[in-house]
């Protein structure tokens, strides 16, 4: 069976034997699209063999392709999809197992073997244009002529996310599914903003542990990623105030002494290995349920104000660069305001993303309160 991409270059040897024989193709209207960085990036045609910079954003593309698979064919395997998603992902296309390895871990990215997939885009985060150790790869990618665009839904999501599923759209073709998954995004956050701009409710004071595991306390957020969750939500993210970037470290006594109204934690298939919360796709809510509970028993953290009055909950972590995060504002709004939000079903809302928007639907624990 032909692939895309080996169709897209038929086409082309086509378009010039034409051009030979004195005959021409309708000539396609070029794309020029403006990426999160602002930058004009021109190409010929919908982009049929595509480079992944985060081998996670598949699940991007699969909220906007048929068949994501088939236009990737090479990944940075830094940020990875987690076990289960990956397993339901190789069931339902298998050529996901010969997608080729462009990169790996510290966001590297071999150029030589990107140009050796023949791509006509690369796609990277907003993390990698704001890396200085990438300016010789992209000067080199831009030498070999190949257009690199740049999206976001990690760094600042509430802001770039639909911005970047527009860029997509227009670069894959998909315009029109990129439409219908920005208007059910939109829809409910502004759902959730327009009722905390007209309740303007208390913000409760919100500290955040990810990658969450005993007696190792404790990792957070400044800017960005999950503090934007927080703030949409309605709360008022602590680790802003403690960690200049966007993440950081903030010792023990002083999330005791900030005295946070609600303790949240993030987890992932990652921590098992470690010890830590597991939460996620095909966790079962038994084992999250028991990692959760060994968090907030050790010292320092079991005093809490939070956790003594049951306010602590745990999350995936992978929520963190997805569309898929408007569920957890959704969780996090009625956590923080459940008389405002009690209307809201956020299990809901993952069901229908899962149901309308991708090409695979994974059970799993995406929250959790403290009992």
């Amino acid at each position: 069976m032909t692939t895309p991409h080996r169709f897209g270059i038929g086409l082309r040897a086509l378009a010039l034997t034409l051009a030979l024989l004195g005959w021409a193709l309708p000539a396609a209207a070029e794309l020029r699209i403006t990426d999160v960085t602002e930058r004009e990036v021109r190409l010929p045609e919908a982009a049929q063999a595509v480079i992944l910079g985060d081998a996670r954003h598949i699940m991007v593309l699969g909220m906007l392709l048929d068949d994501p698979v088939a236009r990737v064919v090479g990944w940075r395997q830094d940020k990875g999809l987690d076990p289960a998603r990956r397993a339901a992902f190789a069931a339902r296309f298998p050529a996901l197992e010969e997608i080729a390895p462009v990169g790996a871990g510290n966001r590297e990215l071999s150029v030589e073997a990107t140009i050796a997939q023949a791509p006509d885009l690369v796609i990277l985060s907003l993390t990698d244009a704001r890396n200085p150790t990438m300016e010789v790869q992209l000067l080199q990618l831009e030498a070999a002529g190949i257009p690199v665009v740049f999206v976001d839904f990690f760094s600042h999501p509430i802001e770039n996310t639909t911005r970047s599923l527009e860029i997509l759209g227009q670069a894959l073709g998909a315009e029109d599914r990129a439409a219908d998954l920005i208007a059910f995004y939109t829809e409910r956050l502004d759902t959730v903003r327009g009722r905390l701009a007209e309740a303007q409710p208390d913000a409760p004071r919100v500290f955040v542990q990810v990658h969450a595991a005993p007696g190792t306390c404790c990792a957070t957020v400044g800017g960005g990623v999950f503090h934007d969750f927080i703030e949409a939500a309605g709360g008022h993210n602590l680790g802003q105030d403690a960690v200049p970037g966007i993440m950081g470290n903030v010792g023990l006594e002083n999330v005791i002494a900030a005295d946070p109204d609600v303790f949240l934690a993030t987890g992932g298939a990652h921590m098992r290995e470690r010890g830590g919360l597991v939460l996620g796709a095909g966790v079962a809510q038994d084992e999250a349920r028991a990692g959760l509970e060994a968090l907030l028993s050790g010292a320092g953290i079991a005093d809490l104000r939070a956790v003594e009055l049951g306010q602590a909950h745990a999350f995936w972590h992978l929520f963190n660069d997805s569309p898929m995060h408007i569920a957890l504002i959704e969780y996090l709004a009625q956590t923080f305001h459940p008389e405002l939000f009690a209307d809201l079903d956020p299990q809901a809302t993952v069901a229908e993303m899962q149901a309308r928007f991708s090409p695979i639907d994974v059970d799993g624990t995406w929250w959790l309160a403290a009992e």
